[in-house]
């Protein structure tokens, strides 16, 4: 194409300044758009100031060249995601003096991060790679690759299952391995019962007969400011209803015993029995005398015509071995000393004790008090204590159908070196705790203390923080159970039968 002549003094000027136009090439062009490029018509140059047939460089932008709305918008918004990408890839500013050595061997920028392979944010995305939705909110929060996480908060390790895994049964059980509290009762619990709770939870009280005495005394209470609701039965509501959150909340602050469980059942059988027409004051009586008329028929009696019976077993000279602190063979020893006195007799009694708990040294107290000469042995010493040993008396938490006695964990380990040293075991059970349960071991059923009791509070103790050590388990069990062929005797209030016996013994007493 010619070049194109103007004439005017302007165009002149023009002209020098803007090079003559030659083919353009679309392919070379550093515009965004060929679109824009094609619709752009050439600049005019004046043919003065061209040389024909030499290469030129670009022609500059003139006030002729305009760019659509459209292009010049997508051309922006291609800025503005470039800026924003590179934003996110270079490391945060400096605060606080914070060491730049911290953030050497980061990406600077995109090019750095190409380079490395790593995936740019895609365009929409928020801080930290969030997926953002049309008003910006946050779509995802996982980030993705290639962004820098200005999180350096270290992840608490999950702590270590204490649990026993053998015994792991025995834990998913209310009241087991841990105690009850204020803050775990509910707004339906009786006072007494929440008294009682906390008693049973921190060992104020004792002992299988000692806790049934204690729990019967409770309910009592609850069953004289018991009122009937509208439209109901007491026979229905009082012992389901009404019971059901006091004795769960007991359980959690201690599990029940064979001696409560029998109990609680019976109370429940009698409750039933009411009938429905009988008036609220009138049922809440006969149920508190029927109360009172078990612990004396059941417990109390029933101890008296045991140690009555047991004591009749201890003679002059005897060396009477004991393990923990049982009521009944406190009786027993009691009785057996006044009896004796009176002939002008005595015996000594060896009591044998262990840890967390050491109730023998309340039962050595009392018998020293009453003055009875009593010996005091760990479990330690025991092979020692056996070799002195004429009779071996055993309280009992229970009596199971086989005959095996279910008592406080060491028993088995005195009735097996006593069966060793030829010592006949004796053993004193009210029927109250007579079970129709046969366990295999004392794995199948048992009670976990808190593990923390194992643990002397002292200075320099290395198991005060045994939950730190990694693979450390503590146990603290109640209860084992002793085979029938260690023990010689039963002494219940229905009379002294063999462990074989036992079964006879249950019917009589729960079927009644």
């Amino acid at each position: 194409m010619a070049p194109v002549n103007t004439t005017t003094a302007s165009g002149s000027r023009r002209a020098s300044m803007v090079p003559k136009t030659i083919p353009f090439d679309i392919t070379a062009t550093a515009e965004p758009s060929t679109t824009a490029l094609e619709q752009t018509p050439p600049p005019k140059a004046d043919s003065k100031s061209t040389q024909i047939g030499k290469p030129q460089p670009p022609p500059a932008p003139t006030k002729e060249e305009k760019i659509s709305g459209a292009e010049l918008k997508k051309k922006k918004q291609a800025e503005k995601q470039a800026k924003r990408a590179a934003s996110r890839v270079a490391p945060p500013p400096q605060q606080n003096g914070t060491n730049s050595k911290q953030e050497a061997g980061k990406p600077q920028n995109a090019k750095a991060v190409a380079q490395k392979g790593q995936a740019l944010p895609t365009p929409g995305s928020g801080k930290h790679g969030k997926q953002l939705g049309p008003k910006g909110a946050d779509q995802s929060q996982l980030p993705i690759r290639g962004t820098t996480s200005h999180s350096h908060e270290l992840t608490k390790p999950p702590e270590e299952d204490k649990h026993v895994e053998l015994l792991s049964h025995l834990y998913e059980d209310p009241g087991q391995g841990k105690r009850g509290s204020i803050t775990t009762a509910g707004k339906d619990i009786h006072p007494r019962i929440l008294a009682l709770g906390l008693q049973l939870s921190h060992y104020v009280i004792c002992g299988s007969s000692a806790r049934c005495v204690a729990m019967l005394l409770a309910f009592k209470s609850v069953i004289a400011s018991y009122t009937t609701p509208p439209g109901t039965a007491l026979s229905l509501h009082l012992g389901q209803t009404y019971f059901s959150p006091q004795i769960k909340f007991l359980k959690t602050c201690r599990p029940f015993s064979i001696s409560m469980s029998n109990a609680m059942r019976l109370l429940k059988r009698a409750i039933s029995k009411t009938h429905i027409n009988t008036p609220d004051n009138r049922a809440t009586t006969e149920l508190c005398m029927w109360i009172d008329n078990f612990i004396r028929e059941r417990l109390t009696v029933a101890d008296q015509v045991i140690a009555t019976s047991a004591a009749s077993q201890i003679v002059g000279g005897d060396v009477v071995l004991t393990y923990a602190k049982s009521s009944i063979v406190e009786q027993t020893m009691i009785k057996a000393y006044d009896d004796l006195a009176a002939s002008g007799k005595t015996f000594r009694v060896i009591v044998v004790d262990s840890r967390p708990l050491f109730e023998g040294k309340n039962l050595k107290r009392a018998l020293a008090s009453h003055g009875i000469e009593v010996q005091y042995y760990l479990t330690t010493g025991l092979t020692s204590a056996m070799r002195s040993a004429t009779k071996v008396f055993l309280g009992a938490h229970a009596m199971m159908f086989d005959g095996a006695l279910y008592s406080r964990v060491g028993t088995a380990q005195v009735a097996m070196s006593a069966y060793d040293a030829g010592v006949p075991v004796i053993v004193c059970c009210e029927g109250i705790k007579f079970t129709d349960e046969v366990p295999a071991d004392s794995i199948a059923r048992n009670e976990i203390a808190p593990p923390e009791e194992l643990v002397v509070r002292e200075a320099g103790d290395e198991l005060g923080a045994w939950r730190g050590v990694k693979g450390l388990h503590l146990l603290n069990l109640m209860y084992d159970l002793t085979p029938a062929e260690y023990i010689k005797m039963v002494i219940t209030e229905y009379g002294s039968v063999p462990p074989s016996a036992v079964p006879a013994v249950h019917r009589l007493i729960h079927d009644a």
